[in-house]
């Protein structure tokens, strides 16, 4: 695994805060990066090494990353709170971490900032966040991953827990009503005003069930849960659903688990013409799976499937190309609706570039890899 490493840290040696190299959606647009959710997954990510590994130069890129995109007094270069975008609420996580170690002050005003935003959020009739501005009344599973966690730490550090029974509420419009009863995974997203031409028009579900978007969901359930105060008695039906949930679909994603074991970008239609096992996806659920076993919540037993998915990740997608090290595989995105219409069909989630070394996939399998060093220091 010391090739994981280095594919790392040279990702790292090549990227600057104002140029990182795994923002492939801002290169190939020639736009700057600005605060976005995409460098929030890989900075997180590079905590965790830190918080692994005690190897400062992963703090010290990590600090001046962010510290480069927060101003003194808290506000955050490229953030528009008016935007109302969930996606943007997740790079806040980072800042809780940085607070704590590096103490500064304007990381804590940020997180004021970026919490403000949840006070204006657009909500569904149900009290959902709408997952963007842009998209009325919808919920997408991502979206779970790109707020809640940040929503939960906020609440638990520094707001009593006022909001928790909001937290669940939304977690449980999910599981009730994303949930394919027939196979266990969840529909990529929901427009609860069933208008959207990709909706269906009596559930208002998109029709697929999309690698990544389930990966999200798994995540936001975990790293929710991880942020909440659990000894409080008086969510712990709360918290049961979400643990419940979070195993359902797990069992439910191994039953879809390739031979080399990766899982397909569309999950349940392996083998199709053009299906193709997926980075970023895969990675989530090697993750979710080996911090779902430290948990307590999966077996011991189900690590194997975790370092399965990790194995066949590197066997065929991790490459040396003219001496730098590159990672392949990684769906660069996937949405519902917008300018372009994406109609949330096969063809469509078919049609997405294929990309290297974008952070939705690095970043969730340096947090898999993470995950996977916390086992063995614990052997």
């Amino acid at each position: 695994m010391d090739v994981i490493v280095k594919y790392i840290d040279e990702l790292l040696e090549r990227s600057t805060p104002e140029a990182p190299m795994w923002n492939i959606e801002k290169i190939k647009q020639g736009l700057k990066s600005n605060w976005n959710y995409i460098d929030g997954c890989m900075i997180k990510a590079v905590l965790e090494m830190y918080s692994i590994s005690k190897d400062k130069k992963y703090l010290d890129f990590a600090d001046a990353f962010i510290d480069y995109r927060v101003h003194d007094d808290g506000t955050i270069e490229g953030y528009d709170i008016n935007e109302k975008n969930i996606d943007n609420v997740n790079a806040g996580k980072t800042l809780f971490e940085l607070y704590d170690v590096v103490g500064k002050e304007k990381y804590r005003k940020a997180i004021d900032l970026i919490y403000n935003q949840i006070s204006i959020m657009p909500r569904t009739k149900n009290g959902s966040f709408w997952h963007k501005d842009i998209y009325p009344e919808q919920v997408w599973l991502d979206g779970l991953y790109m707020g809640m966690p940040f929503y939960m730490e906020y609440e638990t550090r520094y707001n009593n827990k006022k909001n928790y029974p909001d937290i669940f509420q939304q977690f449980r419009f999910v599981i009730e009503n994303m949930r394919n009863p027939l196979n266990g995974l969840y529909f990529h997203a929901i427009d609860t005003s069933k208008k959207m031409f990709w909706c269906d028009k009596v559930t208002g579900l998109s029709q697929l069930s999309w690698l990544r978007a389930i990966g999200w969901f798994s995540m936001a359930l975990l790293d929710t849960i991880d942020k909440c105060d659990q000894t409080d008695e008086k969510y712990a039906d709360d918290i049961k659903l979400m643990r419940d949930a979070f195993v359902d679909l797990i069992d439910s994603m191994l039953k879809y688990q390739d031979e080399s074991g990766m899982w397909y970008q569309i999950v349940n239609f392996g083998g199709m013409d053009g299906n193709y096992l997926e980075t970023s996806g895969s990675s989530i659920m090697a993750y979710a799976i080996l911090k779902g076993v430290r948990f307590g919540y999966l077996p011991d037993s189900y690590r194997q499937y975790a370092e399965k998915a990790i194995d066949g990740i590197c066997d065929k997608y991790l490459t040396t190309k003219d001496g730098e090290m590159h990672l392949g595989g990684i769906c660069l995105v996937g949405g519902l609706g917008g300018k372009t219409r994406r109609h949330g069909t096969y063809d469509y989630y078919m049609s997405e570039p294929v990309v290297e070394d974008d952070a939705k996939g690095v970043g969730p399998f340096l947090l898999a890899y993470t995950e996977l060093l916390r086992y063995k220091k614990m052997d």
